[in-house]
């Protein structure tokens, strides 16, 4: 066991949690232990994603009311408008603010028809909700540049755009090379957004599918890590701890440039998470 030099007191960060919808929440009495278990920690809010095209936009919203019942941490659910008019859009956002939710993850979503110019962007979205309440709004940004992007300065401007339009927060893509993130940071303060850009964590559970994800996501995977998860002797138990011992080295990075503030994309995996946390301070 080594103890890390640069120790970390859980209230001195700032932490945000995403899940997905489970099919069925309500009767998974492991699944609720572990999310008071994260509920203890210095929880900002827990962001709940959603599917446009698939039927999960109901089960987005049952489940932040489950969340609201459960702990008494802030939700954030995800809403995409890409798919969208704004009548349906303004109606489902008047449902979370009667529900009490003061916190959206304004997002554009998926858009697969390339030679169609989409009617609504995620600038539109922030827009639309500061229309309606002061909603504290977080949006996305891309240490390594969007897929669809024309270029990392259009991406920046991009961004910005969402910022000036009332966003309060910026959430990025997950990503593993954190002078990335650093550079981006950068940037971004020299383009004179000041508000905080919170990394995304994606602690590798599975790395077979992690590495899906990056190939599709344009994310940039270090020479060593590949080198780490192709060893042939590599069990599920030591992939476990090594993908545990790299979120908490990143966390611990991060923290001594400053970051105070974390988003864990959980992909719902909650014990792993914990686990992260228990340790923090330590390196098996």
């Amino acid at each position: 066991m080594i103890f890390l030099k640069n120790f970390i007191n859980i209230d001195d960060i700032n932490l945000s949690f995403e899940f997905f919808p489970p099919l069925d929440s309500s009767k998974n009495e492991k699944f609720w232990k572990e999310i008071k278990r994260l509920s203890t920690l210095h929880s900002k809010f827990m962001s709940v994603t959603y599917g446009a095209n698939n039927g999960n936009k109901t089960r987005t919203y049952n489940f932040v009311k489950e969340l609201k019942l459960y702990t008494n941490i802030e939700s954030a659910p995800h809403i995409t408008c890409v798919h969208e008019n704004p009548r349906d859009l303004k109606n489902l956002i008047l449902k979370y603010l009667n529900l009490g939710v003061k916190n959206i993850v304004a997002l554009r979503g998926d858009y697969l028809n390339k030679n169609k110019e989409p009617q609504m962007y995620a600038c539109d979205l922030v827009i639309l909700l500061k229309k309606i309440a002061d909603f504290n709004i977080s949006v996305a940004a891309y240490p390594e540049v969007h897929p669809e992007a024309k270029n990392s300065q259009f991406d920046l401007m991009n961004l910005k755009k969402k910022i000036d339009a009332g966003a309060n927060q910026a959430i990025t893509q997950f990503f593993f090379d954190i002078e990335n993130f650093l550079r981006f940071r950068d940037k971004c303060v020299g383009l004179g957004i000041k508000e905080k850009i919170i990394p995304g964590i994606l602690p590798i559970y599975d790395f077979n599918q992690v590495y899906k994800f990056c190939l599709i996501s344009n994310i940039f995977v270090p020479i060593w890590l590949k080198k780490l998860y192709l060893k042939s002797d590599n069990t599920v138990n030591k992939n476990y701890i090594i993908g545990r011992n790299i979120a908490i080295n990143m966390i611990h990075t991060l923290y001594k440039e400053g970051i105070r503030d974390f988003h864990i994309y959980t992909l719902n995996k909650l014990d792993f998470i914990n686990s992260i946390f228990v340790n923090l301070n330590t390196i098996f």
